[in-house]
């Protein structure tokens, strides 16, 4: 698995050095059980089964701060939605489709974060 998410997202995790600086700025980081960072260790680490047992790769906005933030060009949020594709390709489904929303509406949460999951889910 932990190739093929590689290959999906693009991104070699061997170039983080573990800052934190994209989980620092996450905006969604504490609904997260697995932070940015710990993504991307985890897939280095190919311990890839709890990253798709977990909700938190539903809470990314994918507001690509992670991305601007990291030194090293390690992009979390790509290898994050490797792992959303990867669910979804066991699941042979989407997720969330258009008539749940209303039912699992946050008003905590940003309007970004709801186009995003239309973006991602209802293809």
């Amino acid at each position: 698995m932990r190739e093929e998410i590689l290959r999906i997202s693009g991104v070699n995790p061997l170039k983080c050095m573990k800052c934190g600086k994209c989980t620092a700025s996450c905006p969604a980081f504490e609904k997260m059980e697995y932070h940015p960072h710990q993504f991307v260790e985890m897939v280095q680490n190919n311990h890839i089964t709890p990253l798709l047992e977990s909700e938190s790769q539903y809470y990314c906005m994918s507001c690509l701060v992670c991305e601007e933030r990291c030194p090293r060009g390690v992009k979390p949020q790509k290898l994050i939605e490797a792992v959303q594709v990867l669910k979804l390709r066991a699941s042979e489904g989407n997720r969330l489709k258009p008539q749940d929303v209303a039912n699992r509406l946050d008003p905590s949460l940003p309007q970004q974060a709801l186009m995003a999951a239309f973006r991602k889910y209802s293809r």
